[in-house]
């Protein structure tokens, strides 16, 4: 008989650290990671190759079919995107693209192109699986749920220091506006708004270090879930 996998689902506004923290977490207590958030980067990225009007969602939903999109892991276990045949990892973490994942994530039919493929990961593999939708839309009966969250200037100054050790151009106002927005958008959109599931546990990160967030993580696995993958209470 195959044994039944466990799922632990971390959603959270833009800039919460989802992606990292939830990397950190699953080589942790070996668990495949899978970050939705970069997906949706992946067809932003294809939407705006293509020109698309980023008012034109009829025109991101007729793309969807001509798309290959694959899910590969490395041998450290991290997680690569791949867009047509090219690795698009590094090309999709630009703040242009960060907007486009905002208005593709917001399109319906984009998120029921997307939704097998996640779940399908859930079905085979114990899974960290962050985004916004997970433990209400994608994996709903989640054997854990985590709310991950901080202050809005927290996310913002986090945000503009990545850019800035990427040698992009960036200003932490103007990012800190851009936070505001896409919490707005995220949480008013029709399509799976971002939302705390009734039963996730809330995560606040506000003020706290890279290895004090994990650890707080950490703690909520051990006392929900007791030892996983070796990492006991």
């Amino acid at each position: 008989m195959r044994r039944a996998y466990r799922s632990i689902a971390i959603d959270g506004p833009s800039g919460a650290g989802k992606s990292s923290l939830s990397g950190q977490l699953a080589r942790a207590i070996g668990y495949l990671h899978v970050d939705t958030g970069a997906i949706y980067r992946t067809v932003g990225l294809a939407a705006s190759r293509r020109a698309i009007g980023k008012e034109d969602a009829q025109a991101v939903a007729a793309m969807l079919p001509e798309l290959d999109i694959q899910v590969r892991y490395g041998p450290d276990g991290g997680q690569r995107m791949v867009l047509d045949g090219e690795d698009v990892t590094e090309a999709i973490r630009s703040h242009a693209v960060s907007e486009w994942a905002s208005i593709v994530a917001a399109i319906p039919a984009v998120r029921a192109f997307l939704l097998d493929t996640q779940r399908k990961l859930a079905q085979s593999h114990d899974v960290i699986m962050d985004g916004r939708d997970i433990g209400t839309v994608v994996l709903p009966d989640a054997d854990l749920k985590i709310f991950l969250t901080a202050q809005p200037k927290d996310r913002a100054r986090r945000r503009y220091l990545e850019l800035c050790q990427r040698g992009e151009q960036a200003d932490e106002e103007q990012i800190l506006q851009d936070v505001l927005r896409r919490d707005r958008q995220d949480m008013e959109r029709a399509a799976s708004p971002l939302r705390q599931a009734p039963d996730a546990v809330v995560a606040d990160t506000t003020g706290k270090g890279r290895e004090e967030s994990f650890q707080l993580l950490l703690k909520l696995v051990q006392t929900h879930l007791g030892e996983v993958g070796g990492v006991g209470r």
